[in-house]
């Protein structure tokens, strides 16, 4: 089985033999749904494979590849009365510099000028058609002098990755956003030129694929007749895998290693599932690239998981937007963040559109959170939609955030070192102490910034953090068992082999109630953690050690229990 990540032509995915899940029933949908779409989804959820799909089926210059394409796939088999009839125009606006206004200026205006010439020397106008496009010197002159080269003909135009560089630009200086995509801007003068080409009937079908609909204000101010369908349930499973087509593509590795089926799925779908985009939505998706990253990277001489089940350049590419937690004000965005961890969801009236003219609230960063991947739509109530974080992979992402903000915000240094050996301690050695003493020092060095107001779920969230700076097990945080709650199982996950698993039951005492009251925690902590081990669940764990862990947020002790 060929893993195509990281293949976005479809072209090259489908002669090349690479496993390919069919998407193609799509497209009599997207006809039917209009002529000018807009669909917005996480980075590396398939988006651009989609786009890619699209121009072999209506380019008429593939119209000889058409069988050879797609003759085994849903679109081949019922193909609409559009397929090969248009000339194709492909745009994409990512890898744009965003150091200054005049870096991205250019990139854009190069990567129009480059997408228009390609236009015309693929279907053979003359030079000097070519050559007037460079002389042109804005990207809106430009579109303007193509837009007149190809007047009297019906063309499909393509854009991928419409707003890649504006979420960059946010981040970094909303001023030189505004000037760019607002009122008076060039990327708004550039769709304006779009939005006219339809009018005219140059642009008979048009779709544009991004993460936000950051720009969706701004473009659409000049260009108004696009139809979002990012949110429609319709088209909920659009990009990503759904619960059928991942089980279809593990198979394989269920055959060759006899590995328990339900087993497998249920633990990829703790690590890339977890997606809606429509609370109406009947199931939730997995994040394509994160998946088949899993299935690349998985080693059939050993029959185990990848050592990382995060690609780094997934990691990166997220870290990265992170960034967005700079906008607006960062201490209600770090208030938001403090929620999604501690309680685990959020609530928000989720933007279809944002505009800045109004500021930046809470409804707008959790919406933008939402659009990038980082929580997903849960559920819908009269005040607003919840939002969660949606599988394991990202919870990892926010706690490795969590730890920088913490060490940002209180100027401290936490030495990722340090826990990884704690770690390590506790894997082979089935010892805690060396966790409990980097713990202590912490919350040390945070009370005395008087960081936050103390309490058991801010204690089990640094913990938390502490732990998932290691890879080597599987977190969970109060996972439902027999309606009990044990604070966090440390377990056993491919490929690493441990010793030992862990139960650890977390308990606050606060100073003010002195010695009676922190025996009193004690005394609770050890009547839970006797009760989880009375937990059927709990005593088919092998290899279990659990341990109640006492603090008063500055001293730390430790108890194993049997």
């Amino acid at each position: 089985m060929k893993i195509p990540y990281g293949i976005s032509n479809f072209k090259t995915l489908i002669t090349g033999g690479y496993v390919y899940i069919d998407k193609t029933d799509y497209i009599a949908r997207l006809e039917d749904a209009g002529n000018y779409q807009i669909l917005l989804r996480p980075r590396r959820f398939g988006k651009s494979l989609f786009l890619s799909t699209l121009e072999h089926y209506y380019d008429i210059a593939h119209q000889s590849d058409f069988d050879a394409l797609f003759a085994t796939l849903y679109i081949g088999k019922h193909p609409t009365p559009l397929k090969n009839s248009y000339p194709v125009l492909f745009m994409e606006f990512s890898g744009i510099a965003t150091e200054t206004p005049e870096d991205v200026y250019r990139a854009f205006n190069t990567k129009v000028e480059l997408a228009l010439q390609r236009y015309l020397g693929r279907y053979q106008y003359p030079v000097t058609d070519i050559a007037a496009i460079a002389q042109r010197a804005s990207p809106y002159e430009k579109m303007e002098a193509f837009f007149s080269i190809v007047e009297g003909q019906k063309i499909l135009l393509l854009i991928d990755e419409y707003d890649h560089f504006a979420n960059a630009l946010l981040s970094q200086d909303f001023d030189v956003f505004q000037s760019i995509v607002g009122k008076g801007g060039f990327v708004r003068s550039f769709y304006e030129t779009i939005k006219t080409a339809t009018q005219r009937g140059t642009v008979d079908r048009l779709f544009i694929t991004g993460v936000t609909p950051l720009m969706l204000d701004s473009m659409t101010s000049g260009f108004n007749i696009g139809e979002n369908l990012s949110l429609h349930e319709d088209f909920n499973s659009v990009a990503g895998f759904t619960e059928a087509e991942v089980a279809s593509l593990l198979q394989p590795l269920v055959q060759t290693c006899q590995l328990d089926a339900d087993a497998l799925m249920a633990d990829v779908r703790r690590w890339y599932n977890g997606y809606r985009f429509c609370a109406q939505a009947q199931e939730t998706v997995y994040n394509a690239n994160m998946l088949l990253y899993f299935l690349k990277n998985f080693r059939f001489q050993n029959c185990s998981y990848p050592k990382q089940m995060l690609d780094e350049n997934i990691a990166s590419d997220y870290g990265k937007i992170m960034g967005m937690f700079s906008i607006g004000d960062r201490d209600t965005n770090f208030a938001v963040l403090d929620e999604i961890i501690n309680i685990g969801e959020v609530s928000a009236n989720q933007r279809r559109k944002f505009d800045f003219d109004k500021g930046f609230d809470r409804d707008d960063f959790i919406s933008l959170l939402a659009y990038m991947g980082f929580v997903s739509l849960r559920a819908e109530t009269l005040s607003g939609e919840v939002f969660s974080i949606p599988n394991h992979a990202i919870h990892e992402l926010y706690f490795h955030y969590f730890k920088v903000e913490l060490e940002r915000r209180n100027q401290i240094s936490i030495p990722n070192r340090a826990l990884m050996l704690a770690v390590e301690s506790l894997a082979l050695h089935d010892d805690i102490q060396p966790l409990a003493d980097e713990m202590q020092r912490v919350l040390q060095m945070l009370s005395n910034r008087d960081f936050m107001q103390m309490d058991e779920k801010h204690i089990k969230t640094l913990l938390l953090t502490l732990l998932y700076q290691s890879s080597v097990y599987f977190i969970q945080s109060e996972r439902e068992m027999n309606h009990k709650y044990p604070d966090i199982l440390l377990l056993e996950r491919s490929p690493f082999a441990v010793k030992h698993q862990h139960l650890i039951e977390l308990k606050y005492a606060k100073k003010g109630d002195g010695e009676k009251g922190w025996e009193a925690k004690r005394e609770e902590g050890i009547a839970q953690v006797q009760g989880y081990l009375q937990l059927a669940e709990i005593a088919a764990l092998p290899k279990l050690s659990a341990w109640m862990l006492l603090t008063d947020s500055e001293r730390v002790t430790v108890m194993k229990m049997q």
